[in-house]
């Protein structure tokens, strides 16, 4: 496995087992699926979760990949969760667009 797979396998790992210890117990990595991806993270119904864990933010390349995703899970909610760096887990940034956020606060 190269540097650049190890880093984001790493960064999964890491949000699924935060996300799990902060109420969303059935989150898990999930197995790539090629066209149909549906992003990288399951076990929280209706939600889509692309991570990226790059040196270089392309938030408009990501977003578009999540758009696809969320549309490939019939998802009714996406975002990005981007490491930040030198920092915790828990500070990472979550990217998503207005319509989704909106979503979470009606």
């Amino acid at each position: 496995m190269n540097k650049s797979k190890v880093k984001g396998t790493t960064f999964e790992v890491a949000v699924c087992a935060w996300l799990r210890d902060h109420g969303f117990p059935h989150c898990e990595r999930r197995a790539l699926r090629g066209n149909k991806d549906c992003g990288d993270v399951a076990g929280i119904p209706g939600v889509v979760l692309e991570l990226k864990a790059a040196k270089t933010l392309s938030l408009s390349a990501w977003m578009d990949e999540v758009r696809v995703e969320k549309a490939n899970a019939n998802a009714s909610i996406a975002a990005c969760i981007v490491k930040r760096r030198s920092h915790s887990i828990a500070k990472s940034y979550v990217v998503m667009e207005l319509e989704d956020f909106a979503k979470l606060i009606e």
